[in-house]
């Protein structure tokens, strides 16, 4: 599966932004879709992430509340709202897939180790600033 992120960009702190992980090759069905991000000098972390299993969805604490993320299956995309933004959450975006996950996949945590998904789009920036 091939996938292309979009939607970044800069933001004042409070504002909002959609981000965008259009998939192509493959459906997303029975895969684990999840959004990751990276700031300068920090490890690349899990954000979110949902399950095309049974449509469960997954949050870093750091962002409970204010992001949300949801699919669309007539364009095979995956969708990251992210509100009330604050300047710590500046980073360069990222969504990965796993394919065929199974339960402990989500129950563990797994989903927010960076290592344990094996295709990715490319990154979009994020600048929460005033």
């Amino acid at each position: 599966v091939q996938l292309q992120a979009s939607g970044g960009g800069l933001v004042q702190p409070g504002g909002s932004l959609r981000l965008s992980c259009a998939a192509s090759g493959s459906t997303l069905d029975y895969y684990a879709i999840a959004w990751f991000r990276q700031a300068p000098g920090k490890e690349r972390e899990g954000v979110s992430c949902f399950s095309s299993i049974d449509y469960s969805t997954y949050y870093a604490d750091s962002v409970k509340g204010r992001f949300t993320i949801s699919r669309d299956n007539a364009k095979n995309t995956v969708y990251l709202q992210m509100d009330s933004l604050k300047p710590e959450d500046t980073a360069v975006y990222y969504c990965a897939t796993e394919p065929h996950p199974g339960l402990r996949f989500f129950l563990d945590r797994s989903w927010a180790q960076w290592t344990r998904f094996g295709s990715w789009g490319q990154g979009t920036q994020v600048t929460v600033s005033s």
